[in-house]
């Protein structure tokens, strides 16, 4: 899974139902305010909403330490 915090725009883009447009909107996102901490975080994006979001949770993570086993 891709990190959501560290993806690149295009990276995202190829996420299926994802496209350039959310996936800059996403990265902009990222950038204005910082790392996504939330689930939240990310439906508030413009143009992510419920299916999308759906999507998103299912190819990546918040938390690359987490997708990786973390350490604890």
């Amino acid at each position: 899974k891709l990190d959501l915090n560290a993806a690149s725009e295009s990276e995202l883009a190829l996420l299926p139902g994802v496209g350039r447009d959310l996936a800059k909107r996403l990265v902009s996102a990222r950038e204005e305010q910082g790392r996504f901490s939330s689930w939240e975080d990310v439906d508030a994006v413009p143009g992510v909403g419920a299916a999308k979001l759906e999507t998103l949770r299912a190819a990546t993570v918040l938390d690359a330490a987490a997708a990786n086993g973390g350490v604890w």
